[in-house]
């Protein structure tokens, strides 16, 4: 006989909950649409939101963004989490620090951008620090679910000068 080490068995269903990875948790809820289908709504003046659970640390919420609806530049606080688009196309601009501002140097050039096209089944994770806008360029209504772990739906907005960087975040 031998001995099977904890780490092999499976985890109980609230610990394995909570071990996994944000981007699994958006796509079983984007894969089920019966979950959140009579809470979608599209809103002419702004992006919809609506929480579709709460489990654990995890918040998953659905956004819908007609054509040329956007969240402006934010980050998520000390929010970790992940969006996958269900429908639709979405665009991330990742906003990155220039490299000496992270050592405290001050600024070393200009702010990078990065610019992600997402379709339907992609994902995006996020977490403390991070700072991105997302919108919707398309000429079709686009679908999203949002995972945010331990705060929550935390949106801070954040000012980017194009050459000396972030240069201003809430408190």
């Amino acid at each position: 006989m031998f001995a099977v080490p904890e780490n092999t068995v499976a985890l109980p269903e609230s610990a394995a909950r909570a071990a996994r990875h944000p981007v699994r948790v958006a796509r079983d809820y984007a894969l089920d649409r019966d979950r959140w289908r009579t809470m979608l709504r599209y809103d002419p003046d702004e992006r919809f939101a609506a929480l579709i659970d709460r489990a654990g640390d995890d918040e998953v919420w659905l956004l819908s963004w007609l054509p040329g609806q956007f969240t402006g530049v934010h980050d998520h606080g000390f929010a970790t989490g992940a969006f996958t688009v269900v429908s639709g196309t979405l665009i991330e601009t990742v906003r990155r620090r220039p490299a000496g501002e992270y050592a405290g140097t001050g600024a070393a050039g200009q702010a990078a951008a990065e610019v992600h096209t997402l379709g339907q089944g992609q994902s995006r994770v996020f977490g403390p620090g991070y700072v991105h806008e997302v919108r919707n360029d398309g000429p079709d209504p686009a679908i999203s679910v949002h995972v945010y772990r331990a705060e929550g739906r935390t949106v801070r907005p954040v000012h980017v000068d194009p050459f000396a960087g972030i240069v201003s975040e809430p408190g």
